[in-house]
């Protein structure tokens, strides 16, 4: 089953590249979403709310992993084939590399003709940061870092999890990470009512954000650093960001390129100042974006490569035990 699953991993990586997510298709996110909404609307009110918020974080967990086993156990049943076909196809939902280069390059082209405002509108569909005063520098960053640290909670993570159980797994990961990003802010609202759904979502992501930092770095040669320098830095400013698992990929993207990430931003007009991840060895630029870009389709492939060399050996060990 390892292989099948392995199998179906690489078919939904190529599927995600040429198709990505079709606005028009029915895709199994928003049907997360609409039921973390209305679980939402429900259950945010009234005393004991974090009780409720873990309710409604299990309840979209059962849903999501008893539909889509559901589904997988029906489509081997039918023939192998069809299975591995189906699973890659829900698997290439719960991930987003061709949305997320495509949003990259929606910043990157007004850049290019110095249009700033709608650089800044274009950025303010993928980032929570206030964008209407943002410097051409300042989208800059904030385009690189976007992209730094979805790359591990949009798409290998979820591979990493289909690696372990398939796409129902990886399907379970994409509805964690949806609540998360639906209701795990530090906020009145959702403090006590979206705990479990961040600390959850910390959890789930753990793994595979160092693993995917760790492969970007080990081959990878850093713009200013020598090797030595770069493993130091990666451990020490990845656990200074706020997020215990975000620091990783922005640490790494910031090494590799030699530029620096982090530094002031605002959020409805409140400043909040992040953690700076390396070092201003090289001013920021529009080229860094494209850069950005690549690095995340490297860690792919690399990530990919982890996960048949890991996935073959369980595989062998299951076999041989």
């Amino acid at each position: 089953m390892m292989f099948y699953h392995l199998i179906s991993i690489t078919l939904a990586v190529i599927i995600d590249k040429i198709v990505g997510d079709p606005p028009n298709w029915p895709h199994p996110v928003k049907w997360m979403g609409s039921m973390i909404a209305a679980l939402e609307n429900l259950g945010n009110k009234g005393k004991k709310r974090k009780l409720k918020g873990l309710y409604m974080l299990l309840s979209v967990i059962f849903v999501t992993y008893l539909v889509s086993a559901c589904i997988i156990s029906i489509s081997y049943s039918l023939h192998f084939l069809v299975g591995i076909l189906v699973e890659s196809c829900l698997m290439a939902t719960t991930i987003a590399q061709k949305s997320l280069k495509t949003a990259a390059l929606d910043v990157y082209e007004p850049l290019m003709k110095k249009d700033l405002a709608t650089a800044r509108l274009k950025l303010s569909y993928i980032v929570g940061r206030d964008t209407d005063k943002l410097t051409e520098d300042e989208i800059v960053r904030a385009t690189v870092e976007t992209v730094a640290e979805n790359t591990s909670d949009g798409i290998t993570a979820p591979l990493f999890w289909a690696l372990i159980g398939g796409a129902p797994l990886s399907l379970v990961y994409r509805a964690i990470n949806t609540s998360d990003s639906m209701v795990g802010y530090q906020n009145s609202k959702f403090a006590q009512f979206g705990y479990f759904s961040a600390k959850v979502d910390d959890v789930v992501n753990l793994l595979p954000s160092r693993i995917t930092a760790i492969l970007l770095l080990l081959f990878s040669k850093p713009v200013c650093y020598s090797k030595r320098e770069a493993w130091g830095l990666l451990f020490s400013d990845a656990k200074k960001h706020p997020s215990p698992n975000s620091g990783w990929g922005e640490s790494a993207t910031a090494i590799i390129l030699g530029i620096q990430l982090g530094g002031v931003n605002y959020y409805k007009g409140k400043i909040s100042n992040r953690a700076k991840m390396g070092l201003p060895k090289v001013k920021r630029n529009k080229a860094h974006i494209i850069a950005s870009n690549t690095l995340m389709e490297k860690a792919i492939l690399l990530f990919l490569l982890f996960l048949w060399i890991g996935g073959s050996i369980i595989e062998f060990a299951i076999s041989w035990g």
